[in-house]
């Protein structure tokens, strides 16, 4: 259990187990399955790939007398092993003409299937984590840090009921009343100085989950290149082997024992040949992870996909239906508060306003949310009676007199 502990403890700098009161939320679940639980399990498929202490050494040949075991398991492992195609056969098996899957003589026209990946894996898979986390870098740095700035230090806001900030024993700061009024006319002169100016931040976000979105099948066919065009049918395989009987699809694609020829110089000078049996351990392990990957990219696939299509709504109702505004910031900040100030401040809203302002409500308390929504809302209404043309304004006069 140590050396389990050991391996993944490389992990704990850089991985955020549990999300801290400071935190900020600039994005949602979609774009965290993909930056924290996608790379995540990335980088637990590299480590277990890359440990001996689990499955021993990744690969073991007998080669008989004459070669040293340590030497043909390194030439073995760094160039390639082979499997014979017509002997991938579950009846030789049984039937006890062939000791395993793929494994017997072949002739010089007998087609043969190299299996050259596995030294790959571990690098692969990295590189495949770090795809995964470049949209999330990418945000990340095009948003500055907007929101942190404005919404921080407004985590405990609720409870500033007193006249001066107070520090609790669990290091957790209460601000004052006047603190947390500060910080909402901060939040309020901002958005208001920055209204139908927030549209780059909106563009960036939606570019970032459509590269989640590419990457996420990019990598479904940068995988099954990889592993020799038998990724994309891996799924469909393993259940038509299931009900067929047929040889298990991963022994095809994951072998278990190969064959590989090593070629030295006798005492006389001529070449012998060595015909090497190779357990493959390492298998053991690429299998249960490509299974896996196979499943966990179709869901997230998917899950991305109905992702963009929800932010295309948002694009076309955010101004549009009163219902839809109501069931979203329902949503994001959950409570009771009056609803005619939130139309009233989406409906001025351009779209990369509306979506900076459901952001703002993700990271604000209940309270401090509706405070900060009638203040808009008030500005919002004192701004548009001020433009609105004189001819409407003695309408509206004569209409209150009448």
């Amino acid at each position: 259990m140590s050396t389990v502990l050991a391996t993944f403890s490389v992990l704990k700098d850089h991985v955020k187990w549990k999300v801290s009161q400071d935190s900020v939320a600039i994005d949602n679940l979609v774009f965290k399955l993909h930056y924290r639980a996608t790379f995540l399990i990335l980088l637990i498929s590299t480590l277990l790939v890359s440990s001996k202490q689990y499955i021993g050494e990744h690969i073991s040949c007998i080669a008989g007398s004459g070669v040293a075991e340590q030497v043909i398991n390194t030439f073995c492992f760094f160039t390639s092993t082979y499997t014979v195609t017509k002997h991938m056969n579950v009846t030789s098996v049984e039937l006890g003409e062939i000791a395993h899957p793929g494994v017997g003589p072949a002739g010089r026209g007998d087609p043969v299937v190299h299996h050259a990946y596995y030294q790959w894996v571990p690098f692969v898979l990295f590189f495949q984590a770090i795809l995964f986390y470049v949209p999330h870098y990418l945000w990340r740095s095009a948003e500055g840090g907007r929101l942190k700035i404005l919404v921080s230090g407004l985590n405990m806001a609720s409870l500033a009921l007193r006249e001066t900030s107070l520090q609790t024993e669990n290091g957790i700061s209460v601000p004052s009343k006047q603190d947390r009024d500060d910080k909402i006319r901060q939040i309020h002169i901002s958005f208001i100085n920055r209204i139908h100016l927030n549209r780059p931040w909106a563009y960036y976000l939606g570019l970032c989950e459509v590269l989640n979105f590419l990457n996420v099948l990019m990598q479904i066919y940068l995988t099954d290149w990889f592993l020799g065009g038998a990724f994309l049918g891996l799924g469909q395989s393993l259940s038509d082997a299931s009900v067929d009987g047929r040889i298990d699809p991963l022994d095809v694609v994951f072998p278990k024992v190969t064959k590989c020829i090593f070629h030295k110089y006798g005492p006389s000078g001529t070449i012998q040949k060595h015909d090497a049996l190779c357990v493959m351990a390492l298998n053991i392990v690429n299998e249960k992870i490509y299974v896996f990957l196979w499943f966990w990219f179709i869901i997230l696939a998917v899950i991305t996909g109905l992702g963009l299509i929800w932010r295309i709504l948002t694009m076309l109702l955010h101004s549009r239906s009163d219902v839809f505004n109501k069931a979203v910031f329902s949503m994001a900040c959950p409570g009771k508060y009056n609803p005619w100030n939130m139309l009233t401040v989406t409906h001025e809203c351009h779209f990369g306003d509306w979506l900076f302002l459901y952001y703002i409500a993700k990271n604000l308390d209940n309270y401090i949310f509706k405070e900060l929504l009638e203040k808009l809302a008030e500005d919002l209404q004192q701004k548009r009676h001020a433009y609105q043309p004189v001819s409407t304004k003695e309408e509206e006069a004569m209409t209150r007199i009448t």
